[in-house]
């Protein structure tokens, strides 16, 4: 029996024809390379970042481009770390390769950020690509991701319930920076293929030790799960990426008719509230439904919230979706979710606790509500009048003033024009869908006695009565 090596030298050159014919295939079919790029390619020293730099060094003159070559020292391996750059940056002096590098202490960002390490890590080393790009004019970042980073990153997202494009796992070609690219010419082969191509070029690239640990959850699923799928399947890198694609592409399409969704049925109110119509939004099949909220959700954090969860996202559908007219849902960074009938309204915005008021007024009166409303009292003798729920006709000899224009108390009940007995102010609301932070400050008028006339706009009691001729009557009137 071969050992790895042995098999690794036995059918190099079958392989590495392999490795050259699919990065070339994989290049052409997703337009990884235009004559005239200047791709800068992050090399850590490894063996997928070493192979892709000297790939597209050897290349270079078919693709008509040019390269170079940038390296991030993250200062967590002590002299190791110093070594990879030190690799690196010989290996493209040799080859008269442009080669830029820098060293950040990431530990000590991550004390000072309170963020996890992969997390610093991405954004320090991204940050120095994209400076690189810009003081080399160069306009598109390669990285050394593979076809088994793809499948592990899939079955990862999967595992982890992730949603939307997340699912499709690594992006074969994304924007990055100000108008540049990061392309990953390598997600059409395998591991195996790269170390093959590693030995026959003789690279002998760096190595890092906690790769091979299974304290990492992408070691674990690399270790344990990858070769058990490769065993079932010969093709599989195929398969993932071609379910990558057509995940994409749906997505994509998906993403667009959500849009036009979102922008129908959505409205801004300042840049930190805004406004979903139900109505509208229970149209629209299921699959839209939640790519909407996500949407609403990205917009209103305008980044990535580490925080919102599936549980989160559950508890919307809930509450807009659901049989209670109103509810409250409070989500991370101080986004509260509020429901009341027809509308859900997303705010950072905290809600004041609406203040009690009372208010006495006489004929001729005329007061401002903290709704912006007003309510003006006046003698009048016209007729005929035309009657509306913004108006209230009173005789004199019905009423006792001063006329008191007060919140809702506990227990108000009001004798409804046309109808036996009382009513409950608190179920005319809930009949009319008034919304809940407005039940709080609509104006009720009572006389002096406590007798409950009248909720202006919506119910009068039947202590109103037609005007008679030739006789004055209090006419009260609700407007803006």
């Amino acid at each position: 029996m071969l050992t790895y090596e042995q098999d690794i030298n036995k059918k190099g050159m079958v392989i590495l024809l392999d490795f050259e014919r699919k990065t070339h295939r994989f290049i052409s079919k997703y337009s990884l390379l235009q004559q005239g790029d200047y791709i800068l390619v992050a090399v850590s020293g490894g063996p997928d970042s070493l192979a892709l730099l000297d790939f597209l060094y050897h290349q270079s003159a078919r693709y008509k481009i040019r390269i170079a070559a940038a390296h991030v020292d993250h200062m967590l391996r002590g002299e190791e770390s110093k070594e990879d750059l030190i690799f690196v940056k010989k290996y493209c002096e040799e080859r008269n390769i442009v080669f830029r590098s820098a060293s950040i202490n990431i530990k000590e960002k991550m004390a000072a950020e309170k963020t996890g390490l992969q997390e610093t890590a991405r954004k320090y080393r991204y940050q120095f690509f994209e400076k690189v790009l810009e003081e080399l004019h160069a306009n598109k970042l390669a990285v050394g991701q593979h076809g088994d980073d793809q499948i592990e990153t899939i079955l990862m997202r999967l595992v982890r319930g992730s949603t939307g494009t997340a699912r499709a796992g690594i992006q074969v070609k994304r924007a990055f920076g100000q108008d540049k690219e990061m392309i990953r010419p390598l997600l059409g082969v395998s591991k195996i293929e790269i170390e093959v191509y590693c030995k026959t070029h003789h690279l002998n690239p760096r190595r890092d030790a906690s790769n091979e640990t299974k304290k990492y959850t992408r070691n674990r699923f690399r270790i344990d799960v990858l070769p058990l799928i490769k065993k079932e399947n010969g093709r599989i890198i195929e398969h993932f990426q071609r379910f990558s694609d057509e995940l994409s592409e749906d997505e994509t399409y998906l993403q667009e008719l959500a849009q036009e969704a979102f922008t129908k049925m959505c409205q801004w109110n300042g840049k930190d509230e805004l406004i979903l119509d139900i109505p509208s939004f229970s149209t629209i099949a299921l699959p839209l439904q939640r790519r909407v909220i996500h949407l609403i959700l990205n917009y209103l954090y305008n980044q990535y919230i580490t925080d919102l969860a599936s549980i989160h996202l559950e508890a919307l559908q809930h509450l807009i979706k659901g049989e209670n007219p109103s509810g409250r849902l409070d989500f991370p960074n101080s986004l509260k979710v509020i429901r009341s009938y027809d509308q859900c309204r997303f705010t950072f915005v905290e809600q004041e606790s609406s203040p009690s008021y009372y208010y006495e007024v006489f004929a001729d009166d005329e007061i401002v509500l903290p709704n912006g409303k007003t309510i003006q009292v006046k003698m009048a003798s016209d007729f005929p009048i035309q009657e509306s729920a913004d108006t209230l006709i009173l005789q004199p000899e019905d009423i006792q003033f001063p006329l008191i224009i007060r919140t809702r108390q506990q227990g108000d009940k009001i004798k409804v024009k046309g109808m036996n007995g009382t009513k409950k102010i608190k179920d005319i609301f809930i009949d009319m869908k008034i919304p809940v932070d407005e039940r709080a400050i609509w104006p009720i008028v009572t006389d002096r006695t406590g007798i409950l006339l009248w909720i202006p706009g919506l119910k009068k009691s039947s202590y109103e009565t037609p005007p008679v001729q030739q006789r004055p009557y209090f006419l009260i009137y609700y407007s803006n």
